[in-house]
């Protein structure tokens, strides 16, 4: 082979072998970038104090550190499976079913819907506020547990179950509907806990739900406020801002149609007043009622009995009447009206509330 012949080849084979030896250092850094796949990432919890944990990728707590922490296997085996005939309540973020857990007994698990609106933030916000808050008028929870999208809530079993089913749901033969002292006794529990959770609390906390199926009762229809998902914590002068209506139609303040937003005290206090109405009368916020062959929304067909002294009217058709002084419906209707007056600086601050209601 002539000189220029071997030159050609040689240059040749040493671009083969260069480019040979790019292309497999390519490959090569190009699969060490990617990253591994099925690796799990999971959110991590609120910080807590004084709780057991399981650490790893699934991560639950119990508030009392005495308790064992239980897994996802072990909230999904105690719900078998989290079946349809465990279900005891449901809302806007997933169900609540009935369990019983080692060494703590009958408990109520809030499982959030995994496409749940918002779902994390509301886990968060739950544990954040009932984790450290303890109050009697206030549902207890017990504990957490956060197993990949997943988030449970564990909360004490209250045994009569939602004010909403009380009031709205068919009472079985032997159940009589709710005379009018447990109903003031229950809007006293109520009043009680938002006027804590709004002056009491260090930093305040507004609760942007309150309605009856957020209010539980225990064994001596004492109310207790559940449903935290919604709650902002006043911690500075523009921690309340919102721009985001919360709330549950029927409840919500008239401002809200206005743009008004923002989390304040006065805006539970509304869905208070909205909470005073129902329980007197028996009648979903959220549905009209018949008045002259006209539908009227509750609350403002309320306040006009109420203004022109046909408190009779209001009150529940199925409720016993016998009893019923005049006075206290008057005032504790005249305190709805209040509530829930258009004007929000006019309505009440729950702290005046739970004092009127006293006087009852």
């Amino acid at each position: 082979m002539n000189p220029p012949m071997q030159a050609l080849v040689a240059a040749a084979a040493s671009f083969l072998f260069v480019s040979l030896l790019f292309g497999l250092l390519v490959l090569l850094c190009g699969r060490s970038s990617k990253p591994p796949r099925h690796r799990l990432r999971v959110r991590p919890p609120p910080p807590l104090t004084s709780v057991a944990v399981v650490p790893g990728p699934e991560e639950s707590a119990f508030f009392d550190s005495s308790l064992r922490p239980v897994s996802m296997a072990d909230l999904s085996a105690a719900t078998s499976n989290f079946a349809a005939d465990r279900i005891i309540g449901d809302g806007g973020f997933g169900f609540v079913y009935l369990a019983q857990l080692p060494d703590v007994g009958a408990v109520a698990i809030k499982r959030l819907a995994p496409d749940a609106f918002h779902g994390f933030r509301e886990f968060r916000a739950e544990v954040e506020t009932l984790g450290r808050v303890r109050h009697q008028n206030l549902a207890q929870i017990l504990g957490y547990c956060a197993s990949g999208d997943d988030r449970l809530l564990i909360y004490e079993f209250l045994e009569r179950g939602s004010l909403d089913a009380w009031l709205h749901e068919p009472a079985p033969p032997a159940r009589d509907p709710l005379p009018w002292p447990t109903r003031v006794r229950i809007v006293c529990g109520v009043a009680a806990g938002l006027a804590f959770l709004h002056g009491d609390c260090k930093p305040s906390i507004i609760h942007r739900d309150i309605k009856a199926s957020n209010v539980l009762l225990d064994a001596d229809f004492e109310a207790r406020i559940t449903d935290f998902g919604l709650a902002r914590r006043v911690d500075s002068p523009r921690s309340h801002i919102s721009t985001q209506v919360a709330g549950t139609m029927g409840y919500m303040p008239p401002e809200y149609r206005e743009g008004l937003t923002a989390a304040t005290p006065k805006a539970d206090v509304y869905s208070f007043g909205v909470l005073m109405f129902e329980v007197a009368s028996g009648r979903r916020p959220n549905l009209p009622v018949p008045d002259h062959g006209k539908e009227v929304p509750l609350v403002p067909w309320a306040r006009a009995r109420t203004e022109a002294g046909r408190w009779a009217d209001v009150l529940d058709a199925l409720m016993e009447k016998e009893g019923v002084r005049e006075e206290d419906v008057m005032g504790y209707l005249g305190m709805a009206c209040r509530c829930t007056c258009d004007i929000v600086k006019e309505r009440p601050s729950m702290a005046e509330v739970v004092e009127r209601l006293k006087q009852l």
